[in-house]
């Protein structure tokens, strides 16, 4: 796209701009070099390797993915993203998982999640500390071949008090894990488990018996090919359909004792942890989905002309625009923010990444629907790209917690309960 200097007389040139504003902008918004670098290759991938298929895997078949997209991400090391780098990994935190996330997610939300939701899967088992784990589970993301891991929480009845702590009594149906000798045996069913029909392990959560609603709440790793896994059908979403939400159905699931992650009992403590680096994340997603938007309007307002003048240059548009801008650019500085802060504070906060994700889910909606706007016709159209991206726009509101669920967890931040 060409950005024209004749609006203001002796304008700066794009060089004179970034300048600008390198200097102008504090330092702890800066990116770390090996972030910078990977925000480049990833950008490379997504509009060499995942633009040029967004459309047909838009419109495939609800359980179709696309593994050769998978397999090309997977050669640039994005199914390892935060394996250590001792180990065969690249050795990220939630920043630069964040800044990869929205470079794809610019291009196609989905695809996005497709990585983002096997690194949720494999978090646990990294942060466990449990070399044994480590050793058995995270080898196979470093061979050739590209592989999936899943997290799996969501359930049919139990919904949102399965991520609100004070409701952990009063959760229905929650999956029970049942002793049997030096290991469990799993009953119960998740739903709309992303990756589910297609990874090869999950990290399961679970309630001990003995223990009322969910208060016993327990993560296991369960590998897919156990007896007694049946992977359900796959939901035919209105978006996000790059990627795979499955029913899983656990039933007389034998696991052993040492595939418990961080001891019986604490599956609550790590869903607080995991929920607070992954809000930041699908914020960035979010933010990703209205930074492409935005660039749809921007290069359409630049070149239809009405009434003798582009689109920009008359008022209505141009209000749009700027205000589009100013809600990808909020975005983005709250992400980074909450990104920055689950790297490096402990416990990871609740405040910022929850702050982050509610803003960002918002502004993915609201820009891209002003994006449709400005495009018209063309931008109810699926050639168009905006038509998917308003449906994409969606679906982050759903997953690692609603606006409710947010405002939930802002509120008590506000009032005392955790910082």
């Amino acid at each position: 796209m060409t950005v024209t200097a004749e609006i203001v007389p002796n304008a700066p040139t794009l060089s004179d701009l970034r300048a600008l504003r390198a200097a102008a902008m504090p330092s702890m918004f800066d990116l770390p070099p090996e972030v910078e670098l990977l925000r480049d290759e990833v950008r490379e991938f997504a509009q060499t390797v995942v633009r040029p298929r967004v459309l047909a895997n838009d419109l495939a078949a609800a359980d179709d993915l696309d593994w050769d997209v998978v397999r090309a991400g997977h050669e640039i090391g994005l199914l390892r993203l935060t394996v250590p780098k001792e180990i065969g990994g690249r050795g990220m935190g939630v920043l630069g998982v964040a800044v990869a996330m929205e470079e794809i997610a610019a291009v196609c939300p989905s695809t996005a999640l497709i990585f983002g939701a096997s690194l949720l899967g494999q978090s646990a088992v990294l942060f466990s500390g449990d070399q044994q784990l480590q050793a058995r589970f995270v080898p196979p993301f470093l061979g050739d071949e590209p592989v999936l891991a899943c997290n799996a929480i969501t359930e049919e009845v139990s919904g949102c008090d399965l991520l609100i702590p004070e409701n952990a009594e009063l959760a229905a149906d929650v999956m029970t894990a049942r002793r049997d000798g030096d290991g469990y045996v799993l009953n119960g069913i998740k739903r709309f488990i992303t990756n589910g029909k297609v990874a090869q392990w999950a990290t399961v959560f679970a309630n001990v018996e003995g223990h009322p609603g969910a208060t016993g709440l327990t993560m296991f790793v369960v590998p897919l090919d156990s007896e007694g896994v049946t992977r359900g059908p796959v939901a035919d979403k209105m978006g996000y359909r790059a990627c795979l939400g499955t029913t899983l159905v656990f039933e007389d699931v034998r696991v052993p004792g040492e595939n418990v992650v961080l001891g019986e009992g604490n599956g609550w403590s790590f869903m607080s942890i995991q929920s607070n680096q992954a809000r930041s994340i699908v914020a960035a997603i979010s933010t990703g989905v209205a930074r492409g938007a935005f660039e749809y309007a921007k290069e359409f307002a630049g070149e239809r002309v009405q009434a003798g003048k582009p689109l920009y240059e008359h008022q209505f548009t141009a209000r749009k625009l700027a205000e589009m801008a100013a809600k990808v650019e909020a975005s983005r500085l709250l992400y980074l923010q909450g990104a920055y802060q689950a790297d490096n504070m402990l416990p990871a906060p609740v405040y910022g990444p929850a702050v982050a994700k509610m803003f960002a889910d918002r502004a993915a909606i609201e820009v891209s629907e002003e994006a449709m706007s400005i495009l018209g016709a063309r931008g109810y159209c699926r050639e168009y790209g905006v038509e998917k991206l308003v449906r994409d726009s969606f679906g982050a509101r759903i997953y690692e917690g609603t606006p409710e669920v947010l405002a939930l967890a802002i509120t008590g931040a506000l009032y005392g309960r955790r910082v």
